[in-house]
């Protein structure tokens, strides 16, 4: 038993979704949430620059005293995760969770005819990190886009209208001629796109999002460890590492009454 905060980080808004999938999981868990405001959107930067922002967020939240670190965002996921694994489940016990394994086994299970998309950031893409984890079912044929547009429209606060549904048509085409049934949203800030995403690729392509299944490995994680928190827990804080009024706006919007205010976490180099 251990009464620590989960710690999970995103470079923005889209971690709040597998947040709000952990709330629901473990009602009884702290949380704390931190948002790299600053430095949002991660999918344009190099994979070196990723590697160091998504380090120096995870030190952060691990001087919070947390108990366990979820890598609430692919793009860090694939820049830095076997950094992570080594700076903080090796050296210091630490357990690390992150986005890419969850969602990619979910969608071998989903997939009726082998065919599965997956969008994400071009950073995400580039990395392969997907393909390289979907590839071991040889059965599953994969097709990649890169969406780099998508994060800035959420982080905008917007999520309909004709613009984004005429990218969206552009973006998922390739995905469509190659008749994929199953579309990984691989990227965290996706699933509050999922209205458009599947209007456009129809009623019978699935959706596979990372929360509900990052959600269940954490549970898995924490019962298997013996960290699960003891009666009376369930506090939640959020941090961005800028001043965000509108951060504060839309985290409120997409998660819900819970996030009764943001703190800004000035993050040292």
């Amino acid at each position: 038993m251990n009464d620590a905060p989960i710690g999970v980080f995103d470079s923005g808004l889209g971690g709040l979704t597998v947040a709000r999938a952990i709330m629901d999981k473990l009602p009884g868990e702290d949380l704390i949430y931190l948002g790299d405001t600053a430095n949002t959107p991660y999918g344009p930067k190099s994979i070196a620059d990723v590697r160091a922002l998504t380090i120096r967020c995870l030190d952060a939240l691990v001087e919070q005293g947390v108990k366990m670190l979820v890598i609430a965002c692919n793009t860090g996921t694939a820049a830095a995760l076997s950094d992570a694994q080594e700076r903080y489940w090796a050296r210091q016990g630490i357990p690390v969770v992150e986005v890419i394994t969850p969602a990619a086994t979910a969608a071998a299970a989903t997939t009726r005819n082998g065919k599965v998309g997956v969008i994400g950031t071009q950073a995400t893409i580039s990395s392969g990190e997907y393909r390289r984890v979907l590839s071991v079912n040889p059965r599953l044929e994969i097709t990649q886009q890169a969406c780099p547009r998508f994060v800035d429209f959420v982080e905008q606060g917007i999520t309909t209208g004709e613009e984004l549904t005429d990218l969206t048509r552009q973006y998922l085409a390739p995905l469509q001629e190659e008749e994929v049934d199953t579309v990984v949203l691989g990227c965290t800030h996706y699933p509050l796109l999922t209205g458009v995403i599947s209007y456009v690729m129809g009623p019978d392509v699935s959706l596979v999002a990372s929360s509900e299944a990052t959600a269940n490995a954490v549970y898995s994680r924490l019962v298997n460890l013996d960290l699960l928190h003891g009666p009376g827990g369930g506090r939640y804080t959020f941090l961005s590492t800028s001043e965000s009024a509108r951060f504060t706006q839309l985290a409120k919007r997409f998660l819900g009454p819970e996030v009764e205010s943001v703190h800004m976490l000035e993050v040292n180099a």
